[in-house]
């Protein structure tokens, strides 16, 4: 009898083998091997856990709170949501009904992907945008339909949205990420709400990523939701802004017929998230943590104009961040749009790690993202390399 693993690739689910890994991770692991190298690679922050946020995950640990929590999230830190949603961005949502608390953003999405589209369904994508996107889509069989928004400033226009609505009259959703990774641009209200007067007319779900909605710059966060409450599918979580990344919690908040759906699937995932993490997150959420992205967003702020400065002193153009921590650059003249050889030479001849912009779909391509959610010291010693590179 032949050994299962020699028949794997036979047996196993078809799209799973043809489903890339994160674009992120996967150029990220291939230049760690490189001796000395700084990466500005994966967005994660450098800062660590606010200690009130820290003491109570270890108060729900000498607590007991050893055992299986209520599916859709504990009711504390659902309470905790919909309060921080109410005085953050003037959104109402049932906390016993409407939020789910995951795993992650990441199981968030994945989620919300799942619950709401069939294989074969359309998502309109506007690109450049999170990896993650594309490879959990395909996974589950749902066809990316993307909008390049590089020749807009990096901002889908209303025009755009129309157009591609009208050619994709079967449409299901549209996810939309802001501030956006990997550009750091953010949709300014008035833009959010002509968007929002053409996807109310159109029957299709909003899926509104905005994990980086609190480290804002000069800018000010107005989510789509307010505008479309029905339609929209609201995800974010504390990895970004809390600096909680290892913690793994997230939320959705949508209408109750929606949160129905997706709680059913978070419970065949993952049954619930762990309870110690929850009490963390309620209270990083409570008025008490109200300060910390804010002193985390002047931290970045800091960072943000070192590097655009230095990069831009160089002769690189650059995207001026709103949001995030992430600068978005155009690649030198002469290598054209071939990002990818950009980004090796970078690391391989530099000892600088970025992240291809062609990872986050064709609005990203000639472009590459360099994270700055790194200290000081190291982003002038990469600065001082790239320029070292570009002068040889």
């Amino acid at each position: 009898m032949p050994e299962l693993a020699a028949n794997l690739e036979a047996i196993a689910n078809q799209r799973l083998l043809t489903t890339t890994p994160s674009a992120i991770r996967k150029f990220d692991q291939e230049i760690s091997g490189i001796p000395g190298i700084i990466k500005l690679t994966v967005g994660e922050p450098d800062l660590d856990t606010p200690e009130h946020v820290k003491q109570a995950a270890i108060a729900s640990i000498n607590n007991n709170e050893s055992h299986y929590g209520r599916q859709m999230g504990d009711l504390r830190l659902a309470r905790a949501i919909s309060e921080y949603l109410k005085r953050k961005q003037n959104l109402t949502y049932d906390p016993e009904t409407e939020v789910t608390v995951t795993v992650g953003a990441t199981e968030a999405i994945a989620t919300t992907i799942v619950s709401l589209f069939n294989a074969g369904d359309e998502v309109i994508v506007p690109t450049p945008t999170f990896a993650l996107y594309f490879s959990l889509l395909h996974l589950f069989g749902v066809k990316a339909v993307t909008i390049n928004t590089a020749e807009d400033d990096f901002l889908l226009q209303p025009e755009k949205l129309a157009q591609t609505l009208a050619a994709h009259p079967n449409a299901k959703g549209i996810i939309l990420n802001y501030p956006n990774n990997p550009t750091g641009r953010e949709y300014p209200e008035s833009l959010i709400k002509k968007l929002a007067a053409i996807l109310e007319k159109h029957q299709l779900y909003v899926i509104s990523d905005e994990i980086y909605s609190e480290l804002i710059y000069d800018a000010k966060h107005y989510s789509i939701a307010r505008c479309l409450p029905k339609q929209t599918i609201l995800i974010s979580g504390l990895s970004k802004s809390h600096a909680m990344t290892g913690y793994r919690v997230g939320y959705i908040a949508a209408p109750q017929k929606v949160t129905k759906l997706l709680t059913t699937t978070h419970g065949l995932l993952v049954t619930a998230v762990p309870n110690m993490t929850q009490a963390a997150a309620a209270e990083a959420l409570s008025v008490n943590g109200d300060s910390d992205p804010q002193n985390a967003s002047k931290i970045y702020a800091e960072r943000k104009d070192l590097i655009s400065t230095g990069l831009s002193q160089l002769g690189l153009e650059i995207i001026p961040p709103e949001g995030a921590f992430y600068l978005f650059v155009k690649i030198p003249a002469e290598y054209g749009t071939d990002d990818i050889k950009f980004a090796y030479d970078l690391a391989q001849k530099a000892r600088v790690g970025c992240i291809p912009g062609s990872a986050f779909g064709d609005g990203g391509i000639g472009y590459v993202r360099f994270s700055y959610a790194a200290n000081p010291e190291k982003i002038r010693k990469a600065l001082t390399r790239i320029a070292e590179f570009l002068n040889n």
